[in-house]
Order: C-alpha cells, then structure tokens, then sequence
C-alpha cells in the first residue's frame, strides 16, 4: 500500500467528515459484488457526502489523487454489475442525499436527490394527487434518479413521448469537478428562485446534454439533482387480463390499443414472471398460478382522471371492447380461479416492491437479466431464438421468466428475459451465466439493441458500432479528461 493509499481516510475524512468515510472490510466487501455476473472487486473506501458542494470536492480530490470515484445511489440488492469498482477506487454512496427538495403541483414536477427511494417519492406524490411513471415494481430502495438517469422503462407508454422522459432537468458535477446544470435549470440563480419551473430540458443553447448524461452509468459525472415530470393519479382505475397460449395476437392488440393512446398501463409478461408478482405465500400458491396460469397474459389499466373519471373509464372500456372483438381476443376484470388477484395487481403497478425477497429472487434466489430494445412485432422472433437456444444447450425453459414493456407510445418496446437460478448450486451458476452470454450474442446478432450496455453486453454493443466508441471517448475526454469516473464501465 503506498502512501497515498495509506493516507486516503484521512483526506475523505476532511471533506465529509469521520463518520461519513468507512474502510471497514465488512462494509467494503457489500459494495465489492451484486447480482450479476460481473466479477468482485474491493473499494477502498466508502464515502458518503451529503450536499452537492461535498461531491464537488470529492470529484477534485478525485482528479488531484487519480483515484476513481464510482457512484453509487441504490439500496441493496443490485443487478447490474455498474456500481462494481472493477477498476478500484472510492464508492460514493449518495443515500444520505435523499431530500425531496420540491413537489410543483401546477407544472407536474418533482425536484429530488439522488438518493430519494421510490419507496420514499411514491407515498409522498400520493398526497399531492400526483404519480410518477415508474418501471415495473422497482425496489422500494431503488434510486429514482438513478432509475431514470438509466432509462428503466415506465409501464405506461403513452406518457413517454421519449425514451428521456421523465426526466426533465439536473444537476451535475462532471468529471472535471464543476457543477452544471441542464435545460432551464442553467439560468442564473439558485433553482427555484424567480420565475423558472425547471421544466424544459432543452439546452443550453443547441445542446441536450441530458442525453449524453443518461445511460452513462456515472462515467462523466455525479449528478446531485433531477426534476422529473409526474402525472395526475387516477380517481378511478380498472384493470384487464387479456390470456394467450401465443403471443402474437396480444402483440396486435397492444399495438392497436396504443395506436389511439387508450388506457394507462400495458404490458405482457409470461406466466412465471406474473406468477412471480402475484403470489401471496410461497411457494403452494406460486405453484398453483404458474401451472393454472396461460403462458402469456397481457395487463392493461384504464383511468380516470379529475373530470368526470367514471365516464372517462367507461367510454374507453367500449372502445377497448370494439378493438378486442376486432382482434379476437376476450378483456377479462379478473384472473380465473384467482379472486382478489385483480386488486393486487392493480395496487402493485402504481408501488414499488415492499416485500422480501424482491419478486425477481423469489423463485430461486437468484436472477439474471437479459434485456434490450427492439419493436413489438418481432418480440416473437427473439422469444422463439431463446427458446430453441435453451432446448439445444439442455437449458430449462421453465427457469425463464419474459416481461415485454412497450414503450415510447408503442413506437418500440422493452425486451426482458429473466434467468431464474439457484446461487447456492455452483452448477446451476455456471450454466446460467454461459446461457447468459450466449443469449446476449445470438439475439444481437438478430437485431436486439443493446442501449443499456452493463458487464459483457459493453463489449457486444461497442464491437458493431465503433464510430460511437470514438465519438464517445471524445466526450470523456472533455467532461472527465483524468478517467477518474467509474472507469471500466461502457467503451471506456
């Protein structure tokens, strides 16, 4: 250990504190690993600043030592392998920056810090009448900033006009140690003061940094706030259950559901992901909705809003009637056999997950996804190719669970298999991850776009497109010029 090493608590302690540095093995060795595939690695230390003037000093500190910061924003467990120091470093845990600093009613924002949960902004928008589009049944623990920043998708597609939304402005502390700010934000004076909502993410000027910043797994900077846009909360909602043995004609009634922006809600998943979710003990009642359920189920919502919601709902029930007969398919209020269900679902879709485990560990305690961007049409295409893949390598399709997520306002969609395995079995691991990996390589090759590249898939999306990677180490070069932001991660 050199003496800069040796004599780094120190100087994170001058910066945030004593109790706010830790270099305890047992506290290090939680940040060192997740729920990936991604392989371990040590931080020296964890940090945790509170103010966005902290995380500016840190960031110089960083720049003055070479020693690389890697954010980090979520509670426990993580899934991605992003927040792994694969390179070393200081883990900048933000979870004490969790102030939900506004809540503007009249323009449907909400102005929070990274560290703000989705088990902490959901309840409190509940009172202002307001929601957040939010994935499907996220960690309560889960970064709201760190959710969008990553562009998770929202289970409601028409209110995502981009695949941005809904974020709308922030605050960032790049690698180069200085504060910036986005769209409206970057006017004079201090957010919130004179007449700015915060609201236009465009800008500066012709540039929409914001884009560059989203997805960039915290390797130009650290960002310290977002406003986000919400959405009014229903007064009145109702759910529907459309069952297949195949998917495609759930594909053509989606696609004719969103082509008109009808309902709220929409998305497909397969029996074991939606046995998953709705189980209440475990695992007799998982067990008998799995082998009851049909292999697909689509869940859509309508809702009404402030005026007349009741008639709102019901005029788009007839017309969602009219399309179903067209397509052939039959809306039902309730599951088969399983009374009370409808309700749960129902509450689930608007919350994040409370319960332990979370549902993606529930079957067997541990799970790998696999997702990327594609269109709704050819989601079958992918389905059968993983399929036919698992049937060749002897890989069970029972331990795959499919959660299909329209998005952009039916324009494209979210593709995500979920590979359920036994982390106490070495075998099963193994299996899993080389099932993983050449998953990952077959369906690139036809097609599937990998615009959140973690672990391995950097490799996948980088190796077809290295006009992006020059492109794109330019723009680490101007925004983190010493690489000292989560090195390793991307093309970088």
């Amino acid at each position: 250990m050199d003496a800069l090493t040796e004599d780094l608590p120190t100087r994170l302690k001058e910066i945030v504190g004593a109790e706010r540095v830790s270099v305890d093995s047992a506290s290090l060795k939680t940040y060192s690993k997740d729920h990936s595939f991604v392989l371990p690695r040590m931080p020296l230390a964890v940090v945790y600043p509170e103010t966005s003037d902290e995380v500016k000093a840190l960031v110089k500190w960083a720049n003055e030592s070479r020693i690389p910061l890697v954010p980090v924003s979520s509670g426990p467990t993580h899934f991605r392998g992003d927040t792994i120091p694969n390179q070393g470093g200081v883990v900048v845990d933000l979870t004490r920056m969790k102030r939900i600093l506004n809540i503007d009613e009249r323009n449907r924002a909400v102005r929070v810090e990274p560290g703000v949960t989705y088990g902490q902004l959901v309840p409190e928008l509940e009172k202002h009448g307001l929601r957040l589009p939010i994935p499907l049944l996220p960690r309560a623990s889960k970064s709201v900033v760190a959710s969008v920043l990553e562009r998770e998708p929202g289970t409601i597609p028409k209110y995502m006009w981009d695949t941005s939304d809904p974020l709308l402005t922030l605050e960032i502390v790049f690698g180069t140690g200085d504060i910036f700010r986005t769209g409206s934000a970057s006017g004079i004076g201090e957010p919130g003061e004179g007449p700015r909502a915060l609201i236009n993410p465009l800008g500066p000027s012709q540039v929409d940094l914001f884009r560059v910043i989203q997805g960039a797994q915290g390797t130009l900077g650290i960002v310290t706030w977002a406003n986000l846009r919400t959405e009014v909360l229903p007064a009145v909602q109702r759910i529907f259950f459309i069952q297949s043995q195949t998917i495609e004609k759930l594909i053509e009634f989606a696609y004719r559901l969103l082509r008109v922006r009808l309902g709220d809600e929409c998305l497909l998943l397969n029996n074991l992901n939606l046995a998953s979710i709705l189980a209440e003990t475990w695992p007799e009642e998982f067990n008998k909705i799995w082998a009851e359920l049909p292999p697909w189920t689509l869940v859509f919502t309508l809702a009404g809003y402030v005026i007349l919601p009741k008639e709102r709902v019901e005029y788009q029930e007839m017309d969602m009637t009219d399309i179903a007969e067209q397509v052939g398919v039959k809306p039902l209020t309730a599951i088969p056999g399983f009374p009370g269900k409808e309700r749960r679902m129902l509450e689930m879709l608007r919350k994040p997950w409370l319960e332990e485990p979370y549902w993606k560990l529930r079957y067997k305690g541990g799970c790998q996804d696999l997702f990327f961007l594609t269109t709704l049409d050819r989601t079958s295409e992918f389905i059968e190719a993983i399929a036919a893949l698992a049937a060749d390598r002897g890989y069970p399709t029972t331990d795959i669970g499919c959660h299909i997520q329209p998005i952009t306002q039916g324009r494209a969609c979210h593709c995500e298999f979920n590979l359920h395995y036994n982390p106490s079995d070495p075998g099963n691991v193994e299996a899993t991850q080389r099932f993983f990996i050449e998953a990952s390589e077959l369906l690139s090759g036809l097609g599937a776009f990998y615009s959140r590249p973690y672990g391995p898939w950097a490799d996948i999306a980088y190796s077809v497109n290295p006009d992006a990677v020059i492109a794109l180490r330019k723009l680490k070069k101007i925004f983190d010029p010493n690489g000292v932001m989560n090195p390793g991660k991307l093309c970088f």
